[in-house]
């Protein structure tokens, strides 16, 4: 369905673990691809559903086996099951395996841009000059720019959205923007970087904001759901998932599916009276192999967090502003 490329500029700060989160609560069938140029993290992060992920599955034997060209149906076979039920396509183990990939870039993006009935979000790491992934990037329905709301930060941010604008098609140059924020100043930060954003008028959108919560970080590690769907970081993920797919260039490229393959989340109605955001949905046995971590069936769990006033612990996020 829809290509979305998370990346920063300076240090890559958190788009490992913001691509991470956002699969983990996305309301659509998703995969999340490791194609940092420096190479992956997940195989010595995260445990896989049978033990450890293989290292030697993933981009790497996707490559391999697109040697003759790529097509969206070879990259299933390559993919691995999180622990907490992510589909992820792990990345490369060093980045001298990238130099020799450079022809990889650009089939792969086009392959997950029309991958069918899932979406795609691409951790590309930090973004450098003249880098290998702009072919990649500009097959992207949105490229989203990861930041801390600091100073040095902000102005790397500035320098590399100039950057892209002028690389990407004019047709595709969605930009967007995520800032990693302190839960005790979130709608502060974000609010202040969406001002030096648009006071710049550069062509970036600010589409809200992720807590910076190392406990939450840590937590993807073990078992999803109780401890871990309460932490900052999944609440902020799930209003941010809402957020992006509002936007009308992710919203157009969904397509309705029928009945899911397998019963991944049970249906049920939403609460009457629910201030907070939804728990976070465990799949079922026997799941189909790609994208189903997301797939929910109308009815389900993964409902939009009502506008009405938040109360509680929720208003130490702060509520990003509406519309974005």
């Amino acid at each position: 369905m829809a290509l979305i490329a998370l990346a920063a500029d300076k240090g890559a700060p958190g788009v490992t673990t913001a691509a991470v989160a956002l699969g983990a609560v996305w309301p659509r069938p998703v995969l999340v691809a490791e194609c940092d140029l420096a190479g992956g993290d997940l195989v010595h992060r995260l445990p896989g559903e049978q033990g450890l992920l293989d290292p030697g599955k993933g981009l790497l034997s996707l490559a391999t086996s697109a040697r003759r060209g790529l097509r969206p149906e070879q990259i299933a076979p390559h993919t691995q099951r999180l622990n907490g039920g992510l589909d992820v396509l792990v990345g490369l183990t060093n980045a001298e395996q990238a130099a020799g990939m450079t022809w990889l870039w650009n089939p792969l993006g086009r392959s997950f841009a029309i991958l069918p009935g899932v979406d795609v979000i691409a951790d590309c790491g930090r973004l450098g000059p003249h880098t290998a992934l702009v072919d990649l990037l500009r097959e992207a329905d949105m490229v989203v720019l990861v930041t801390h709301a600091s100073v040095d930060h902000v102005a790397h941010l500035r320098e590399r959205i100039a950057a892209l604008s002028a690389d990407l098609p004019k047709q595709r140059a969605h930009l967007g923007v995520i800032v990693i924020a302190d839960p005790r100043g979130f709608r502060d930060a974000i609010s202040e970087v969406e001002r030096i954003i648009v006071a710049a008028k550069l062509p970036a959108t600010v589409l809200g904001g992720l807590a910076f919560d190392p406990k939450g970080a840590h937590m993807l590690r073990g078992p999803w759901g109780g401890r871990l769907d309460k932490s900052l970081l999944i609440r902020s993920a799930r209003e941010l998932a809402v957020n992006l797919l509002r936007r009308p260039v992710l919203e157009s490229r969904n397509v309705p599916a029928g009945p899911p393959r397998h019963p991944t989340v049970t249906s049920a109605p939403p609460p009457r009276a629910q201030t907070g955001p939804q728990p976070v949905q465990r799949p079922a046995q026997g799941a189909p192999p790609i994208g189903s971590r997301g797939q929910a069936p109308q009815g389900s769990g993964h409902a939009v967090p009502p506008s009405g006033p938040h109360t509680g612990p929720q208003q130490v996020l702060g509520e990003p502003p509406r519309g974005r």
